[in-house]
C-alpha cells in the first residue's frame, strides 16, 4: 500500500472511500467534515441528531454517497472527546478506518490529515500518527494458510490537505511513520513464525539479511566463539537443545568521529522456550515460540535506526537460542560462570531469559557501551501485575527510565517504573554462588530484573520486561492479534531522542 499526500478539496475527489472525522459531543461538523456534510445535503448532521453518530472513540459510520460526490462512499471515524484527544487516537482511527476500507473490497481511498486542523497537530505528526496506524493496523500473517482467499488490498490511501504549503511536511510525516511501521512489523513476522522454521540459525539469516539491506554492519558467533568468549550462561541455556545457538550483533555507526555517543540494546531471542527441565504446564506451551519478541524488537528497532540516520552509535546483540529439556540440559542445583566471571546458582531452568541476557550485557559492557537497554518476555509476573497493556521498566539511572516512559506516551506504547531496592537484591543470594537465578514468587518482576542489573554495574541500564505486552488475542487499533511488535517504535523514538540531546 501506498499512503501519499495530496493537496486539494476532498469533496471533489473521485475515490472509493473518503475518511472524514468526528469529536464526540459535535451536534453540527464543521472543517472538512462539514464541507461534506454539505455535499451530502446535511447527512452527517442528520445521523448526529438521529443519534447514530455521536463521536465516540473507536466509532466508524458508513454513508454511501449515491452521487452526490464522486466519492462512492464517506466513513465518520469517531475522535471521542477533544481533551482526550493525542497520536494514539489518530493511529487508531487510521487502523480501524483502514481495515473498514478492505473489508468493503476498495482500493483506492482517501482521508484527511486527522487532528492537522481544530486537533492542534502539526501535519508532520499527523502524517506520521496515519501512516503508523494504517500500515499496523492492515498487517496479516497469513503465509501457512494454503487455502487463504484473500480479498482485494487496500493500494492506494491519500492523505489529502487543502493547503498545499503543508504538503511536504505532512508527506515527510507519513514516510517516517511507514519506517516505523516497517520495522515493528519485522518484529511482528519473527514473533509470528512457528519455532520450527524460525530457529536460532534462521533468525540471525534473517537479521542477517535485514541488516545488509539497511546498511548496517552484522555479525553472528557461533558455539565455538561463544565458547572462547567465555559466555557460560548463554552456553548453559543452549545445552538442552540439538539445535546451535547464535549471538547476533549489530551495528549502526551514525556518529562515527564519537564513539562514546553510544547506546545498547539487547534483546531475548529465546526462540523456543519448553521451560527446560523445569517444564512448563503443556497448555499455553506454544506461544513460547514468542519468547524472542524482545530480540525480535531490537532487529526491528535496528531497521528503522538505519534508515532514519540518527547522530548516534547503535549496537544491538540478541542472544538466540532454544531452552529446551535434552539430555544434556542444565538442572536445577547446577552453578555456572557467565562471560563476566559471576557465578549463579541455577534454581529454575524458566529462568533463562535473565541468564543469555547476563552474557549479552557483559559483552556490550565489553564493547564500552555508555548506555544499555534489554528487552525481555522475561517474567509472567509483569502480566500479573500490569496486565497486556503496560510493560515494566526499571533501571539503575532515573533519566534513562524516564527518557523511556517519554518515548512511550509518544508512541503509545506504556511504561510503568518498578522499584529496585536493596531488599530485592537480597530475594537472590545464594549460599554457594555470586547469586541465584530466581528468587521465587516474591517480587518476580524485580528480581528477574536485579539478576541482569548485576552485569550492568555503574554503566547507566535500563530493562523492559514486555511479557504481558508482546502479544495479544484480540484486535484493537493498530494492535492486531498476533504479536504486537512493541516496543519497537519506542526504542526508536528513545534513540532519536538520545541523538538530538547529544547534539
Amino acid at each position: 500500500m501506498e499512503i501519499k499526500a495530496t493537496a486539494g478539496d476532498i469533496t471533489s475527489l473521485e475515490t472509493g472511500a473518503l475518511i472524514v472525522n468526528l469529536f464526540e459531543g459535535v451536534k453540527q461538523p464543521g472543517g472538512t467534515t462539514g464541507a461534506v456534510d454539505a455535499a451530502l445535503d446535511g447527512a452527517i448532521a442528520n445521523l448526529i441528531k438521529d443519534g447514530e453518530i455521536k463521536g465516540k472513540k473507536g466509532e466508524l459510520t458508513l454513508i454511501h454517497t449515491l452521487g452526490k460526490m464522486p466519492a462512492a462512499r464517506v466513513i465518520v471515524a469517531g475522535l471521542g472527546k477533544q481533551d482526550g484527544f493525542s497520536r494514539h487516537v489518530v493511529r487508531s482511527v487510521a487502523a480501524e478506518s483502514a481495515r473498514l476500507v478492505r473489508r468493503l473490497g476498495v482500493r483506492k481511498a482517501a482521508t484527511i490529515a486527522h487532528g492537522a486542523g481544530i486537533g492542534g497537530m502539526d501535519p508532520g505528526e499527523s502524517g506520521q500518527a496515519i501512516a503508523e496506524g494504517a500500515y499496523l493496523g492492515l498487517y496479516t500473517f497469513t503465509r501457512y494458510k494454503t487455502n487463504e482467499e484473500n480479498g482485494p488490498e487496500l493500494d492506494e490511501l491519500a492523505v489529502v490537505e487543502r493547503d498545499s504549503g503543508k504538503i511536504a511536511e505532512l508527506q515527510a510525516g507519513i514516510d517516517k511513520g511507514r519506517i516505523l511501521a516497517e520495522s515493528a512489523n519485522i518484529a511482528r513476522d519473527l514473533g509470528n513464525e512457528p519455532a520450527n522454521v524460525l530457529t536460532p540459525t534462521e533468525m540471525a539469516e534473517r537479521a542477517g539479511e535485514m541488516a545488509k539491506a539497511a546498511g548496517l554492519e552484522f555479525t553472528a558467533l557461533d558455539r565455538p566463539q561463544m565458547e572462547e568468549l567465555g559466555m557460560g550462561a548463554l552456553l548453559a541455556v543452549a545445552a538442552g537443545s540439538n539445535r546451535p545457538p547464535m549471538f547476533i550483533i549489530m551495528q549502526y555507526k551514525g556518529d562515527p568521529s564519537n564513539e562514546s555517543n553510544n547506546i545498547a540494546l539487547c534483546g531475548k531471542g529465546i526462540t523456543f522456550d519448553s521451560g527446560g527441565i523445569s517444564i512448563k504446564p503443556a497448555e499455553g506451551m506454544g506461544a513460547m515460540k514468542g519468547d524472542m519478541a524482545g530480540g525480535a524488537s531490537v532487529i526491528g528497532a535496528m531497521n528503522a535506526i538505519a534508515r532514519l540516520k540518527p547522530k548516534i552509535n547503535v549496537m544491538a546483540v540478541v542472544p538466540a537460542t532454544e531452552n529446551m529439556s535434552g539430555g544434556s540440559a542444565i538442572h536445577p542445583g547446577d552453578v555456572v560462570r557467565t562471560m563476566a566471571g559471576k557465578t549463579f546458582e541455577i534454581i529454575s531452568t524458566d529462568a533463562e531469559g535473565r541468564m543469555v541476557l547476563a552474557d549479552a550485557v557483559a559483552y556490550v559492557k565489553q564493547h564500552d557501551q555508555r548506555r544499555i537497554v534489554d528487552v525481555a518476555t522475561l517474567t509472567g509476573a509483569a502480566t500479573v501485575a500490569l496486565g497486556n497493556d503496560i510493560s515494566v521498566v526499571m533501571g539503575n539511572d532515573q533519566g534513562l527510565v524516564d527518557e523511556i516512559i517519554k518515548s512511550g506516551e509518544t508512541t503509545g506504547e506504556r511504561f510503568w517504573q518498578l522499584p529496585m531496592l536493596e531488599e530485592h537484591r537480597d530475594l537472590i543470594k545464594s549460599d554457594i554462588a555470586d547469586m541465584k537465578n530466581s528468587g521465587g514468587r516474591p517480587a518476580g518482576s524485580i528480581t528477574g530484573g536485579y539478576f541482569i542489573r548485576e552485569f550492568a554495574g555503574d554503566t547507566p541500564w535500563a530493562h523492559l520486561d514486555i511479557a504481558g505486552t508482546a502479544r495479544t488475542d484480540k484486535e484493537r487499533g493498530h494492535i492486531v492479534k498476533g504479536h504486537t511488535g512493541i516496543p519497537v517504535r519506542m526504542l526508536v523514538d528513545l534513540v532519536l531522542g538520545l541523538a538530538e540531546n547529544s547534539g
